[in-house]
């Protein structure tokens, strides 16, 4: 079995290149071609990569516990966020500076905080991520960790709050309908009823290459939008949120989860899609619902940076 050291280097290779080359080309291209990349890779890549995935994923044993721990993860993440700016008004108060007051305690700036210490990229980021370090047997776990956690506590839980700390609105009939219509959760649904049907070998052969492929181009796609971000300011709170997200959140809850006798790489698996950076899903809702976008878009430039520097913090802990 590889060593944590050559686990990461074969990580680190594909993963910076992936997103290196997708920063460059965010930089020659139209700048409307990542959202196309990031609808075909939504509605079309991502659905069909998870199907082809699931085929060959071990769905034994305890895999419900994954997206309990990302409601978890979810929840203490918003405690402590909660607990921070509940903190930082106190110390406001007792400053003598009014101006200090406004900006870092405004509803729109709480929001922004919130969300990125609550919801991290599983998707695009984690599956790369954790089909490198852990492998496609236990990709299930991922899977249902993002799609029944990450993704219904984004636009589920996440949008509720910029409802509340910004100034859109949605109403429950809305957020529902958002959540029914992700593609991911149809393609879920399809990849359990095809995995007992066999199908010929060129075509589950061309099935594993496409889903390679997308999540090649789910490297680029992220590439891609991080040179486009431009703002790089909230460098402290910014550090707070992924102080909370990134480190004491997949800390706390993996050594609680090994405490329950969660061992192996499902364990591993679950404190890595932790230990992910804010989701691009965060700045989205940030624009909608007119929350701190300055906040949003450097927690998840400096996260993403970020993660290369955490991830072998995560197999000298929890590797097997």
């Amino acid at each position: 079995m590889p060593s944590p050291e050559i686990k990461l280097l074969e990580l680190y290779t594909p993963l910076g290149g992936g997103v290196f080359l997708g920063w460059l080309l965010g930089r020659i291209l139209p700048k409307n071609f990542p959202t196309y990349l990031g609808h075909f890779l939504f509605w079309i890549g991502a659905p069909i990569a998870i199907v082809a995935f699931l085929r060959g994923t071990n769905l034994s044993g305890p895999i419900w516990i994954a997206p309990l721990a990302a409601w978890a993860a979810i929840l203490l993440g918003g405690g402590l966020a909660w607990a921070a700016i509940r903190l930082d008004d106190k110390k406001d108060r007792a400053s003598v500076s009014a101006s200090a007051t406004a900006s870092s305690g405004s509803q729109p700036n709480q929001g922004s905080f919130l969300l990125a210490s609550m919801v991290g990229n599983t998707g695009y980021l984690g599956y790369p991520v954790t089909l490198a370090l852990v492998g496609q047997e236990y990709f299930g776990w991922a899977l249902f960790y993002d799609l029944l956690g990450s993704m219904l506590g984004t636009y589920g839980l996440g949008v509720a709050l910029a409802a509340r700390f910004g100034m859109g609105a949605s109403t429950n009939k809305q957020l529902l309908g958002a959540i029914l219509k992700t593609p991911g959760l149809w393609a879920l649904g399809l990849g359990l009823v095809l995995r007992p049907i066999s199908l010929p070998d060129w075509l589950d052969f061309g099935l594993q290459k496409f889903a390679w492929t997308v999540i090649s181009l789910s490297l680029v796609l992220i590439g891609m939008r991080l040179s486009q971000l431009s703002f790089w300011r909230s460098l402290r709170q910014a550090s707070i949120c992924l102080a909370i997200k990134m480190l004491l959140v997949p800390l706390v809850l993996g050594w609680g989860l090994r405490g329950l006798g969660l061992t192996g790489p499902p364990h591993l698996l679950i404190v890595l899609q932790m230990a992910m950076p804010p989701a691009f899903a965060t700045l989205i809702i940030a624009e909608a619902y007119n929350l701190d976008r300055d906040l949003a878009v450097t927690a998840i430039a400096l996260g993403t940076g970020g993660l290369f520097l955490t991830l072998p913090l995560w197999l000298w802990l929890f590797g097997v």
